[in-house]
């Protein structure tokens, strides 16, 4: 919740003086109310010194501070007008991308060629400042420093600690932090706080509609799709494909929501790099469909002949998940799983929906990313993700 300090609430008072001494400057008479007024006693002429001193002072109010509280429960004051941002880590800059690219002063990791294209070239030269709270922490703290962020934005779930994590970065830097949840089911209210926090209300409600839209036309539509009738498959990672995203883990949101997922295993990691696995146990879940990771053996597997047996890779119905901008289902699970929730179920099921994934790739890319996709860029973006001929 935003709330004015002391020195923004001084704002509309200093307007109303400002008013009515230009008023009695110019002797209009109509500017001073009624003449039951205790004010009619006539008022000193507003002197050159005067004026400036009181312009000062609106100056100074329109610099004033804001509270905000975010989503850990935390009230942090920030500067009533926010144009520089600086991600906490990966999923962040995902989200702040798709946001406010303009206002951001740097990266948590450079962007890539394709993403470059999408997001502009001038990324090309930021500053990379590394991580914090995740993994590992890499934050290169004197470089943020430098880049003077008015405020630093971390998204994603909310972790235990994270509360006191964030209050001794904020300390340690004196730069305000502040956490935005942002979920699979419910990322349309991540951008409506983000639209209040930076100022940018109108973008925030357009992706928040968005977001909500896209997710519930897919849980309406899986509604009417009985569990025993979904698809039994498996996604696929790892230079070998020998690992795989587990059931119920958070890497597997999307496919847990829209498919059988055949991948249950005792100890389910929440890694971006899934369990490890064995082709012997594949074979024993014996998926219908398959869909690999970018970087897998999506290009051999139809001719190595120790996956021949295994239903999905014997019927073709094989696929490769696309990765432009980011990975469509996870790695990191933030922002991008609202293509993935598009694209997947349209391939499990095309005929439960009204619309191509053709339609929502392009209606995701100019949305999120203000992007129009070429007919070519499509064709090659859809290439290895869509049913073959």
């Amino acid at each position: 919740m935003l709330k004015p300090t002391r020195t923004k609430r001084r704002i509309a008072a200093l307007i109303g003086t400002l008013a009515l001494t230009a008023c009695l400057a110019l002797g209009l008479a109509g500017c001073a109310g009624n003449g039951n007024d205790a004010a009619n006693e006539p008022a000193a002429p507003a002197t050159e010194q005067g004026a400036n001193a009181d312009a000062q002072a609106a100056a100074d109010a329109e610099s004033g501070t804001i509270t905000f509280t975010d989503d850990l429960g935390r009230t942090v004051e920030l500067p009533a007008q926010i144009d520089k941002i600086c991600p906490s880590g990966f999923t962040a800059q995902q989200v702040l991308l798709t946001m406010a690219p303009d206002k951001m002063v740097g990266l948590a990791q450079e962007l890539n060629d394709d993403q470059l294209k999408i997001f502009g070239e001038k990324f090309a030269d930021y500053p990379v400042f590394g991580a914090v709270l995740g993994a590992k922490d890499d934050l290169n703290r004197e470089a943020v420093a430098a880049a003077a962020p008015q405020v630093i934005i971390d998204t994603g779930e909310a972790k235990k600690g994270a509360k006191e994590d964030l209050d001794a970065l904020q300390e340690q830097l004196g730069i305000p932090v502040i956490f935005i949840e942002a979920k699979l089911s419910d990322y349309g209210a991540a951008y409506e706080r983000l639209g209040e926090l930076l100022g940018m209300e109108e973008r925030g409600s357009e992706l928040s509609t968005y977001c909500t839209d896209v997710y519930n036309k897919t849980v309406t539509t899986m509604e009417n799709i009985p569990e025993n009738e979904r698809v039994r498959m498996a996604y696929l990672l790892g230079d070998n494909g020998l690992n795989a995203i587990a059931k119920t883990s958070f890497q597997a949101a999307v496919v847990d929501m829209v498919a059988d997922n055949v991948v249950v295993v005792d100890d389910v990691s929440g890694k971006g790099n899934g369990n490890e696995i064995s082709l012997e146990q594949i074979a024993l879940w014996n998926p219908d469909l398959i869909v690999f990771q970018t970087g897998s053996i999506y290009d051999t597997v139809g001719d190595d002949p120790a996956w021949a047996g295994i239903a999905a890779i014997d019927s073709g119905n094989y696929y490769q998940v696309p990765n432009v901008p980011y990975c469509w289902l996870n790695n990191p699970p933030t922002v991008n799983q609202l293509m993935g929730l598009q694209w997947l179920p349209r391939l499990l099921y095309p005929d439960a929906f009204d619309d191509s994934i053709e339609d929502v790739t392009r209606a995701y890319f100019h949305t999120m990313y203000n992007y129009d996709l070429t007919d070519a860029e499509l064709a090659d973006l859809l290439r290895d993700a869509t049913r073959k001929a």
